[in-house]
Formats: structure tokens, sequence, C-alpha cells
């Protein structure tokens, strides 16, 4: 309650700016009819005031350390409840870039416009290390399904931050050890935090995220890949949770599998149970809303070679529904899925462009265009997310670099809205509210 209104509801005497002059014991010489029209002047100026609040820019925040944070309007969860339908879905919103610097990783902070174009605003340190150099993962940085908390993998430093999305901008809330080495890849699902360890022998580690954003590790939620801690790493890609937070999935590039893990209600993964995947070098993957598993295929690279595949999840079990189908580009390496589960996108990093699929209500996948998007000549589109109000998509190009975006079409297809600069070469990751 502002102290405007405050001050009507308080027993005292309190004269609005209007000059009515209010009292709970009343006075005479005020008749019904200027209290009507007093209420009325304060409604009118209430809403005025909520009008100009919502025009007027946010002023800048600073957080503990005195560091100036600012995001004009970044949507928390309870303000965007309502912007995937009606009006709300033209809202602003925020997208997020980790800059992977090796002397000190950052959040690349964009403001988006009802329009969907974008505009660099801030940058936010991590508090951690970047690489400088590509990571070759999905989920290096992710938002909360509320859009509440932003987790950040610092691969250069072994740990991850976490950053409360305010109003005013982001605010550095922890950093811990991620329980491995190269923390590539992280998911969210209710409170709880799992983070894909890359280097070593790889495995995946698990934390519990506290309404102050804090990390605590979760004992016994380490698990290996594939390679049960022997040797190294399997290259793995990207870890995350299904959609009903039951199940967590990884990709492993080098052995051609899909491992999956059960989660119990107390947290712990247990696995894991090792998969074939149906093509070459699976990679990025997104679940639709009705738990359809994509996977991209790069296919080693090979010119023109690289497919996607679709899969159902359930209960701890993998099934192929759709085997590779061909986008009849190269390098398809990530992969984002629209808000209604109907469409989705895979980035091809050798071929410049996006691919466009449709999902059909049974998981089967049919290619609408291997070129529906184009980022152009050697940019290089890696990391891509769509919007949380289910309007654009957002596309990391991993050599020029800067971000392409795209409005999607009520058929899944898509129209550019041109490129925003403001990054450096190493940038990796993409979030979007």
């Amino acid at each position: 309650m502002s102290q405007f209104t405050a001050a009507v509801h308080s027993s005292c005497v309190v004269r609005s700016r209007f000059g009515i002059k209010i009292s709970d014991q009343g006075e005479e010489s005020m008749t019904r009819l200027s209290l009507q029209r007093g209420r009325k002047a304060l409604t009118l100026a209430l809403t005025l005031l909520l009008a100009l609040a919502w025009l007027l820019p946010i002023p800048a925040l600073a957080n503990s350390s005195g560091a100036t944070l600012y995001v004009p309007w970044a949507a928390t969860g309870s303000q965007a409840a309502g912007q995937a339908t009606g009006a709300a879905a033209d809202a602003p919103g925020s997208v997020y870039v980790l800059t992977n610097q090796s002397s000190g990783n950052a959040v690349a902070v964009y403001s988006r416009a009802a329009d969907g174009s974008l505009a660099r605003v801030a940058t936010v340190p991590t508090g951690g290390l970047g690489t400088g150099s590509g990571i070759g993962s999905q989920g290096s940085l992710i938002l909360s399904d509320n859009g509440q908390w932003l987790l950040a993998a610092n691969p250069g430093s072994n740990d991850l931050s976490v950053f409360a999305v305010q109003p005013g901008g982001l605010a550095l809330t922890d950093r811990v050890a991620s329980g491995g080495t190269l923390p590539t890849s992280v998911t969210h699902f209710k409170g709880l935090v799992y983070v894909l360890n890359a280097g070593g022998s790889g495995n995946i580690s698990g934390f519990r995220l506290s309404n102050q954003g804090k990390l605590t590790p979760l004992p016994g939620s380490t698990q290996p890949l594939s390679n049960n801690g022997a040797g190294s790493a399997p290259a793995p890609a990207q870890v995350a949770f299904s959609p009903g937070g039951d199940m967590l999935v990884v990709t492993e590039r080098a052995t051609n599998q899909i491992d999956t893990y059960v989660v119990g209600s107390d947290g712990l993964a247990s696995g894991p149970t090792v998969y074939p995947a149906a093509g070459v070098t699976p990679f990025g993957f997104a679940f639709t809303q009705q738990g359809t598993l994509v996977v991209s295929e790069a296919f080693g690279g090979a010119a023109d070679a690289s497919a996607v595949s679709s899969y159902a999840l359930a209960q701890g079990s993998l099934r192929v529904i759709s085997p590779s189908v061909p986008t009849g580009q190269t390098a398809a390496c990530w992969i984002a899925v629209s808000k209604n589960g109907k469409y989705a996108y895979s980035t091809n990093a050798g071929s410049g462009s996006v691919s466009a699929y449709a999902v059909h209500p049974d998981g089967s996948l049919t290619l609408i265009d291997g070129r529906a998007g184009v980022t152009g000549d050697n940019s290089g589109p890696i990391d891509a997310m769509v919007s949380h109000n289910g309007q654009y998509l957002y596309v990391l190009n991993g050599r020029v670099p800067n971000i392409a975006a795209f409005a999607l079409q009520a058929d899944g297809r898509l129209v550019s809205l041109g490129v925003f600069a403001g990054l450096d070469p190493g940038a990796v990751g993409i979030a979007a509210w």
C-alpha cells in the first residue's frame, strides 16, 4: 500500500491533494455530494499515479556491494503470471547471456521491448570465471520457471552463481562449488537444482535453492554419467528435469547415448539408465509442455546431415517416437520449443540457420522448413530460447557475436526482427523472459 493510499485509510484527519478533508468522525459541513466527488477524484488520482508509475523508468538500484544493477521492467514471476495471453502478451521483458570471459564471467542483460527488439542495459558479474571460448553445452544460463531466479554456470572456476531477478535488476545472492569440474549446464525444478559437470570423469550434482537464493549441496545426489565415473567424461551436453520433475535427462555427444535418472521425493537422483540415441551426436534438447522430449543431432558436424529426434519419457523409460528427422542443414546442436508445445526449433551452427518442426499431439515430428530462420553466413548460431510470452525466439550467434531475434508465427514459421549487438567473443547460454 502506498503512503498516499495508507493515509486515506488512517484514523487521523487527512487532507488529499484535491483539498477534500476526510475524517473518520466526519464533518457536519461536508455534504454527501462533496464526499462522493472527493472519492471519485481520489480514485482518478490513484489511477493516474499508477499509469505514471508504469510509464516512467525505474531508477537504478545498488546491491550490497554497491554495484549498480539496472534492468528496465525486468519481470518477476508475480508480474509475469498473465503475460502469455491477452494484452499482457505484449509486455516487455529481459534477455540474458553469459559473457563467459576467462578474466571474469558476467551476465549481459538486455531489455526486451514489447515488439521483441533488444537493448543491452547492464553487465552483472557472476563472481566466477568463464572459459573465454565455447563450452559445447545447452543450459549454462537458465531462469527458474517463475522467473524469480537466474542460475549461471561458471565453467572456468567450477562453481554456480544465483541471482534474484528484481524489478530493478539482478542481485547476486550466492556462489557455490558445482560438485565437480567444468560445470556447463544447470536445471531447476521447484527449489531443486542439478548441475552437469563436464570435466574429469563427469557427473551430475544436486542442490537445494532456498527462498533467499542460497544453494545448499544435497548429500548423496552426485551421480556418474554412462562411464560410471571411469575415464574421461563422454562429452555431455545438457542436463534437464522432465516436466514433472521426477526425471533427469543428460545427452552424451561422444557415446551417442542419453542418460536418464529417477529423482526421488527426497530430491536424490538415482541411475543412470543409459539408452542409445536415435541419431549421432545428440546435443541440446527441450521438453514440450505435453512431455515430448525433442533432441538435436549434430551428426558429427557432417555437411547437411544433422537431424532432430523425439522421444517419450515415462517411468524412467525412454522410447523413440520420431527417429532422426533431417534438417537438411549442418550441425544442429541447440533446441528450443514453443510455449504451446506445437513447434520445435534447432539452431544449425554450420549453416547459419534455424530449422522449424511441427510437434504433433503424439510427439512425432514433421519438418516445416529447414531454413525457417537465417542468422547469416559464418554467424554460428548456438543457444536459443523462446521468450516467456511465447512470441519471440532469440538465438545467440557465437561467431559474430550477437543475438538474432525472430517473431513466432501461428503456423510455426519465423519472421526476422534483426540482430542486436553488444557481446564479446566467447559468449554462451541464453535465457529469456
